[in-house]
Protein backbone atom coordinates (compact mmCIF):
# COMPACT_ATOMS: atom_id res chain seq x y z
CA UNK A 1 0.00 0.00 0.00
CA UNK A 2 1.05 3.42 -0.55
CA UNK A 3 -0.13 6.75 -0.44
CA UNK A 4 0.70 9.54 -2.53
CA UNK A 5 0.79 13.03 -2.18
CA UNK A 6 0.00 16.28 -4.65
CA UNK A 7 -0.93 19.76 -4.86
CA UNK A 8 2.29 21.13 -3.17
CA UNK A 9 3.94 24.81 -4.07
CA UNK A 10 4.78 28.28 -3.57
CA UNK A 11 1.82 30.51 -2.51
CA UNK A 12 2.27 34.27 -2.03
CA UNK A 13 0.27 34.66 1.71
CA UNK A 14 -3.34 35.07 1.65
CA UNK A 15 -3.69 32.47 -1.01
CA UNK A 16 -4.96 29.09 -1.35
CA UNK A 17 -3.67 25.71 -2.38
CA UNK A 18 -5.28 22.29 -2.16
CA UNK A 19 -3.64 19.29 -1.02
CA UNK A 20 -4.73 15.52 -2.31
CA UNK A 21 -3.48 12.37 -1.63
CA UNK A 22 -4.29 9.06 -2.71
CA UNK A 23 -3.78 5.72 -1.49
CA UNK A 24 -3.44 2.47 -3.74
CA UNK A 25 -2.32 -0.92 -3.01
CA UNK A 26 -4.48 -4.01 -1.72
CA UNK A 27 -6.71 -1.92 0.72
CA UNK A 28 -10.19 -3.49 1.98
CA UNK A 29 -11.09 -0.06 3.52
CA UNK A 30 -9.78 3.21 5.06
CA UNK A 31 -10.43 4.38 8.40
CA UNK A 32 -9.10 7.52 9.26
CA UNK A 33 -6.94 9.74 6.69
CA UNK A 34 -5.08 12.98 7.87
CA UNK A 35 -2.33 15.27 7.29
CA UNK A 36 0.50 16.19 9.48
CA UNK A 37 2.94 18.53 8.65
CA UNK A 38 6.71 19.85 9.57
CA UNK A 39 8.72 23.00 9.42
CA UNK A 40 12.48 23.25 9.34
CA UNK A 41 13.53 22.75 13.29
CA UNK A 42 10.42 21.39 14.03
CA UNK A 43 8.10 18.47 15.27
CA UNK A 44 5.83 16.86 13.23
CA UNK A 45 2.41 18.79 13.83
CA UNK A 46 -0.85 17.32 13.50
CA UNK A 47 -3.12 19.49 11.04
CA UNK A 48 -6.30 17.89 10.49
CA UNK A 49 -7.74 14.41 10.10
CA UNK A 50 -11.44 12.64 8.82
CA UNK A 51 -12.76 9.83 9.95
CA UNK A 52 -14.62 7.29 7.91
CA UNK A 53 -17.84 8.43 9.36
CA UNK A 54 -16.52 11.60 8.13
CA UNK A 55 -15.90 13.43 11.52
CA UNK A 56 -13.17 16.25 11.09
CA UNK A 57 -10.74 17.42 13.70
CA UNK A 58 -7.92 20.24 12.84
CA UNK A 59 -4.91 21.55 14.67
CA UNK A 60 -5.30 25.03 16.68
CA UNK A 61 -3.05 26.26 14.04
CA UNK A 62 -5.37 25.56 11.11
CA UNK A 63 -9.02 25.90 12.43
CA UNK A 64 -10.95 28.14 10.49
CA UNK A 65 -8.89 28.49 7.45
CA UNK A 66 -8.27 24.39 6.46
CA UNK A 67 -11.01 22.17 5.51
CA UNK A 68 -10.40 18.81 4.88
CA UNK A 69 -12.19 16.07 3.21
CA UNK A 70 -12.26 12.89 1.45
CA UNK A 71 -13.63 11.09 -1.38
CA UNK A 72 -14.38 6.97 -0.54
CA UNK A 73 -14.67 6.03 -4.39
CA UNK A 74 -11.61 7.45 -5.30
CA UNK A 75 -9.15 6.36 -1.84
CA UNK A 76 -8.28 10.16 -1.84
CA UNK A 77 -8.26 12.91 1.07
CA UNK A 78 -7.94 16.47 0.13
CA UNK A 79 -6.81 19.40 2.30
CA UNK A 80 -8.40 22.97 0.97
CA UNK A 81 -5.54 25.35 2.99
CA UNK A 82 -6.62 29.17 2.89
CA UNK A 83 -5.65 32.41 4.04
CA UNK A 84 -2.12 30.87 4.30
CA UNK A 85 0.31 32.69 6.22
CA UNK A 86 4.30 32.15 6.06
CA UNK A 87 3.79 29.83 9.24
CA UNK A 88 2.64 27.37 7.30
CA UNK A 89 5.45 26.48 5.72
CA UNK A 90 6.25 22.99 6.11
CA UNK A 91 6.67 19.61 4.36
CA UNK A 92 2.66 18.03 4.11
CA UNK A 93 2.68 14.58 5.17
CA UNK A 94 -0.49 12.22 3.92
CA UNK A 95 -1.37 9.65 6.78
CA UNK A 96 -3.83 7.31 7.02
CA UNK A 97 -5.21 3.99 8.38
CA UNK A 98 -6.11 1.60 6.40
CA UNK A 99 -7.77 -1.85 6.35
CA UNK A 100 -5.24 -4.52 4.93
CA UNK A 101 -6.16 -8.10 6.47
CA UNK A 102 -9.33 -10.04 5.82
CA UNK A 103 -9.81 -9.77 9.89
CA UNK A 104 -9.43 -6.26 10.30
CA UNK A 105 -6.01 -5.81 10.49
CA UNK A 106 -4.76 -2.43 9.67
CA UNK A 107 -1.73 -0.37 8.46
CA UNK A 108 -0.70 2.84 9.11
CA UNK A 109 0.86 4.09 6.32
CA UNK A 110 2.69 7.64 5.25
CA UNK A 111 3.13 9.64 2.32
CA UNK A 112 6.90 10.84 1.44
CA UNK A 113 5.76 14.30 1.79
CA UNK A 114 5.23 17.51 -0.27
CA UNK A 115 6.42 20.93 0.40
CA UNK A 116 4.22 24.07 0.84
CA UNK A 117 6.41 27.26 0.95
CA UNK A 118 4.13 30.58 1.62
CA UNK A 119 5.95 33.75 0.84
CA UNK A 120 5.37 37.07 2.52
Amino acid sequence: VQLVESGGGLVKAGGSLTLSCAASGVILGINSMGWYRQAPGNQREFVAVVTSSGSTSYGDSVKGRFTISRDNGKSTVYLRMGSLKPEDTAVYYCNAELVTGLRGSTTNAWGQGTLVTVSS
